[in-house]
């Protein structure tokens, strides 16, 4: 059943460079529509949104704009414009980013990929099933990432997990949480993360996939991909080569910094939107800007 949930659309965003979306994996795969999972490791905290409203950013401005109703004084309206312009600017990093997922554009996926017309079902929106395939795409660029750009070096090795001739990457399962329905037009920006550090004997590990609408600036599904190393020579699991497991630990250090400092940016926004709620509207003898007319 496709989800029911009322939208409420918003200024159209300009349009954004994408890169080639390459061909998903070929393998044995099974779509799954399961209530929400746990998105982070059971031994990491949770990150800082984890108890926000999933509209926080949405939200941040909206008080600001409830301060500037009351009236700022010059310094104050200069820090609120800069608030806006970070949160403007550093939106991905700030939602995705807090919750460890690395946003730089050649890490992406996905980045600014439009929706596109034929998408949308009978019920309005995007067709559930095209969530899995957004996430299967970018988990296709995620991969050629590492050989293309993070570990060129061993540009072979990476590609040849997306194809059946030695060691590849197959889906066992992925699981859909969607959070609202996303219509056209849209554009998406798709992140993965490593939920967990691999070893030496990994020889499976879980991805958690982030999809943002950049209309609405904010998460359109998550999925959770259980994702299997196979040597197709061998016909039977296998754990990953080490540099791959040297280049996903370096990986996941770079997500838990980038937890880290985007939770704190997220945590810095939110205490200067109060510092300026207490210098306007939240004081004693605050009374709102009506503008010249009012007596």
């Amino acid at each position: 059943m496709p989800p029911r949930l009322s939208t409420h659309l918003r200024q159209h965003f300009p349009r954004v460079a994408h890169p080639a979306v390459t061909p998903p994996i070929a393998n044995s795969r099974t779509f799954v529509q399961t209530p929400p999972t746990p998105h982070s490791s059971s031994a990491e905290p949770n990150p800082v949104t984890a108890s926000l409203n999933p509209r926080w950013l949405s939200e941040l401005k909206s008080r600001i704009g409830k301060c500037i109703m009351f009236g700022l004084q010059p310094a104050q309206a200069v820090e609120a414009a800069h608030i806006c312009r970070e949160m403007a600017q550093d939106w991905r990093a700030l939602l995705a980013g807090s919750e460890g997922f690395l946003t730089d554009k050649w890490r992406c996926g996905l980045y600014g990929q439009e929706v596109v017309w034929g998408e949308m079902d009978s019920m309005g929106h995007v067709n559930n099933v095209t969530y899995n395939r957004y996430a299967e795409s970018a988990r296709v660029n995620w991969t050629q990432n590492f050989a293309k750009t993070i570990d060129p070096s061993h540009k072979k090795e990476w590609s040849e997990l997306l194809t059946s001739r030695s060691n590849g990457l197959i889906l066992r399962s992925i699981k859909t949480d969607f959070k609202f329905p996303m219509t056209w037009p849209d554009r998406i920006t798709v992140l993965h993360k490593l939920r967990s550090e691999p070893t030496q004997d990994t020889d499976s590990f879980f991805l958690d996939v982030l999809i943002l609408s950049e209309r609405h600036r904010r998460t359109a599904a998550r999925c959770v991909e259980d994702i299997v190393v196979y040597d197709y020579r061998k016909g039977k699991k296998t754990p990953l080569l080490p540099f791959m497991v040297d280049k996903f630990r370096e990986t996941f250090q770079l997500q838990q910094e980038a937890k880290k400092k985007y939770g704190g940016r997220v945590n810095e926004l939110m205490a200067r939107v109060r510092e300026l709620e207490k210098a306007s509207w939240d004081r004693v003898d605050a009374k709102e800007d009506l503008g010249s007319a009012s007596p």
